[in-house]
């Protein structure tokens, strides 16, 4: 297990991931520390609203992304079906909303530091 610190709403945050996933985890904190950026004033805010308010915004940028998505024609038999790039946006998604659920319940946990 590695650690990896991340920087969200001028907070420090260190959390655990496995061996070679630290640069993802990093970005996926980069991503959480935009949507919580674009909330405007989170003075005197907690950390598990904080994270939940950037969690409620990137569930609803995947719930748009699903609803957009249009209903796939049946592709030609001889065909291999190739993933959409909203399917794979999807998908990416659903992972990082998972891993937010993942880091929210640590940050709430005696392991968050301010």
């Amino acid at each position: 297990m590695s650690n990896v610190t991340l920087s969200i709403g001028g907070r420090s945050f260190t959390v655990a991931c496995a061996e070679g996933e630290e640069g993802h985890v990093a970005g996926l904190g980069r991503m959480i520390d935009s949507k919580v950026g674009s909330m405007g004033d989170l003075t005197g805010q907690s950390e598990p609203r904080m994270l939940l308010f950037a969690a409620l915004l990137l569930a609803d940028e995947l719930h748009e992304l699903k609803s957009a998505e249009p209903a796939a024609a049946p592709a030609p038999a001889e065909a291999a079906p190739a993933p959409s790039l909203s399917a794979l946006a999807s998908q990416q998604l659903e992972s990082i909303a998972s891993r937010l659920e993942n880091l929210a319940s640590r940050l709430e946990g005696p392991t968050s530091s301010a």
